[in-house]
């Protein structure tokens, strides 16, 4: 918890650092690349630099973590660290890139915020960046202990390419060396790391869409405008190795009984298709409702594989929503309002932000609370910042 000295400083100061905070991350990141150009090899993504998504998702995290200690003082905000802690696991951030972060974003403030900063400000917003850190390095370090290796990335060979839908593919692995694998549970991701035309490396998170536990197979969407994506649908060939790491990502299919569904929009499906998965092949009796939207049926990247498992399961119902509607779908996007939702479920949500932010709403608004409801953002968390 913040000191009490620093509590009424971070009170009084949090609406200017959160109004300024946006046009601090900015000029942190440029102080820092400039200082470090190597942390854009391999670690940052250069198209969420260039999109701004980067520094939107740094800026509401620190705002979101800062507001939390003001309003409540006697706790951490555990969805918020663990969602940021997962993902820096996923990418190998070690203790020591603390400071370095820490140096140049507190250089930034103070370039941003002179006229008024002092040092009881810088030394109470110190004392948040450290909260912060020191909270995230603890559970990094945890995650990175319950791995089956110590190893950041392991070689893996591609066994298969197999299309999926108009413009995805899915990627089928194989261990290329005898590193123990840990055992992937369903709805997480794993890292990839490809390298580029220009010789840089780049790395992206993709929802592991296949069966958990040691296999690894992931599908993703081309993106012409893309970096990552059309290199590995277009540059990597079956029998090619690719460095991925350990599977991380804490929106998981929790262990009970009680109904689930699962909403997803797009190339969103990857996760909820990994959950399904999982109820099938363990046989499950729980109530399922599958609630998927694509622009076409063709589009649908997952699509054998989700209506099989929905077959394969008791309990289980899909519903589907088309731009382009097709017999037994619905028109449009997708809306909860003419949705029998079971009661006590568990929503799972992934899929575009505006989609999962409306979906969210109407859950609420239909008594499934907040909770019980769970997304995954693919790429940098803006939802913090919006």
């Amino acid at each position: 918890m913040l000191s009490d000295k620093s509590f009424p400083v971070i009170e009084a100061t949090l609406p200017l650092v959160g109004s300024r905070i946006g046009a601090i991350t900015p000029k942190f990141y440029a102080r820092l690349f400039a200082a470090h150009p190597e942390l854009l090899d391999g670690l940052f993504s250069r198209s969420n630099q260039r999109s701004g998504n980067q520094q939107q998702a740094l800026a509401g995290s620190i705002a979101a973590f800062a507001s939390h200690l003001v309003n409540n003082p006697d706790t951490l905000p555990e969805t918020v660290l663990s969602r940021i802690a997962h993902r820096h696991a996923s990418l190998g951030i070690t203790e020591p890139q603390y400071q370095v972060v820490y140096e140049h974003l507190f250089a930034a403030i103070a370039e941003d915020l002179a006229e008024v900063i002092t040092p009881e400000i810088a030394e109470a917003w110190t004392e948040v960046y450290w909260l912060m850190a020191d909270a995230l390095i603890k559970l990094e370090k945890g995650l990175y202990a319950a791995q089956a290796n110590a190893k950041m990335w392991t070689p893996w060979k591609v066994a298969a390419k197999t299309p999926a839908g108009t413009g995805s593919m899915t990627f089928t692995l194989e261990p290329a060396d005898d590193t123990p694998i840990t055992a992937a549970l369903p709805g997480q991701y794993v890292s990839v790391k490809v390298t580029l035309p220009d010789g840089l490396r780049q790395v992206r998170q993709y929802s592991l869409s296949g069966d958990a536990g040691t296999s690894r197979s992931f599908t993703t969407k081309l993106d012409d405008g893309g970096e990552v994506s059309p290199v590995l649908h277009n540059n990597v060939a079956v029998g090619d190795v690719i460095e991925i790491s350990n599977p991380y990502g804490e929106i998981t299919l929790a262990a009970g009984d009680g109904p689930v569904v699962l909403a997803s929009a797009g190339i969103g499906c990857t996760p909820t298709a990994s959950i399904l998965r999982s109820l099938a092949e363990s046989g499950s009796d729980r109530q399922v409702l599958v609630l998927h939207a694509e622009s076409t049926l063709d589009s649908w990247a997952l699509r054998s594989q989700m209506t099989d498992d929905v077959e394969r399961l008791d309990g289980a119902d899909l519903q589907l929503w088309l731009e382009q509607p097709e017999a037994g779908s619905n028109a449009g996007f997708m809306s909860l309002r003419e949705v029998d939702l079971p009661a006590n479920a568990s929503l799972y949500l992934c899929g575009p932000l505006p989609f999962m932010k409306n979906i969210r709403n109407e859950a609420i608004n239909a008594g499934i609370p907040a909770t019980k409801i769970h997304y995954e953002v693919f790429g940098p968390d803006i939802w913090l910042a919006s």
